[in-house]
């Protein structure tokens, strides 16, 4: 037994076995993998991208600190938020995540 076997722990695949079924049920894993965790996060990440493309004027936000405001100014990298009357913060646009509309009430 070589050692790449010795490795996997695998047994050498009997004469005339396809090398496929032998390495099926790893490419099971993989694909279960990519359904269930990459391809979920990679949507969740293109929704992000779409909503912060789509901020205007007057849209409520929350930033990744923890901050409510409103959105009073869009610049390319950068968007300006009230946080009170007359308070005002730049912050990036990355650092935006949500609408507050999409966070759950708290009893």
């Amino acid at each position: 037994m070589s050692n790449l076997q010795f490795i996997f722990l695998m047994a050498p695949p009997a004469e005339g076995q396809s090398p496929l079924t032998t390495f099926l049920p790893l490419i099971l894993i993989v694909g279960v993998f990519y359904m269930f965790m990459i391809r979920p996060q990679m949507k969740k990440q293109k929704e992000l991208k779409t909503y912060r493309e789509s901020l205007k004027k007057g849209d409520k936000v929350v930033t990744t600190g923890g901050i409510y405001g409103k959105v009073v100014e869009i610049k390319d990298q950068f968007a300006s938020v009230e946080i009170a009357d007359k308070v005002r913060i730049k912050i990036d646009k990355s650092a935006i995540l949500k609408s507050p509309d999409d966070i759950p009430a708290q009893k």
